[in-house]
C-alpha cells in the first residue's frame, strides 16, 4: 500500500472524528437551548442522530452501502441546515415586520439577521454535512470495481 493511501485514510479518520465530535456538541447545544418547541425544532436532532449512527457505521465498516447511506445523511444535514437558516431568518423578519410594519429592504435584513433567533446558527449543521461529504468524496470504497482484494487493509 502506498503512502498517499495511508495519508488519505488517516485524514478520513480525523475528519470523521471531528464530524462526530461536532455533531455531538451541536446536539448538546440544541438540547441545552431547549430547541424542542415545535416539530421543526426536532429536525436537527433527528438529522444529527442519523449522522452519528451512519458515521459510527462508517468508522466500524466503511463499505460501499454504509458510505452511500452516510453521504445521503450528510446531504440531509446540508438541506436541514439551509432550511433552518430560512426558518430562523423568516421568523425574525416576521417579528420585525409585526413590530414595525414600515420596515423594508436593508433595514429589515439587518434587523432580522441580528434578531432574537440566531439566524446563522443553522449553518453549523450545514457545515457538518459538508464536512461529511468532504470525507466521503472520492472514497476508495465508492469506486465501481470490486474491493474485496484491492483494499483489504484500507481504513475509512
Amino acid at each position: 500500500m502506498d503512502g498517499s493511501r495511508d495519508e488519505a485514510g488517516a485524514l478520513r479518520r480525523v475528519l470523521l472524528a471531528l464530524l462526530l465530535l461536532g455533531m455531538l456538541g451541536l446536539a448538546a447545544e440544541l438540547f441545552l437551548l431547549e430547541h424542542t418547541e415545535s416539530v421543526w425544532q426536532w429536525v436537527p436532532f433527528a438529522v444529527l442522530a442519523l449522522g452519528m449512527i451512519t458515521g459510527a457505521a462508517v468508522a466500524a465498516r466503511p463499505a460501499r452501502g454504509t458510505l452511500l447511506a452516510f453521504r445521503g445523511v450528510m446531504a440531509l444535514c446540508v438541506a436541514a441546515g439551509l432550511a433552518g437558516l430560512y426558518l430562523h431568518y423568516a421568523g425574525n423578519a416576521a417579528f420585525e415586520r409585526e413590530s414595525d410594519p414600515a420596515v423594508r429592504g436593508a433595514t429589515l435584513f439587518a434587523r432580522a439577521i441580528r434578531g432574537a433567533t440566531p439566524a446563522l446558527a443553522p449553518a453549523a449543521l450545514a457545515q457538518l454535512g459538508l464536512l461529511g461529504l468532504a470525507l466521503a468524496w472520492r472514497h476508495p470504497r465508492l469506486r465501481a470495481r470490486n474491493h474485496s482484494s484491492t483494499n483489504q487493509g484500507e481504513d475509512g
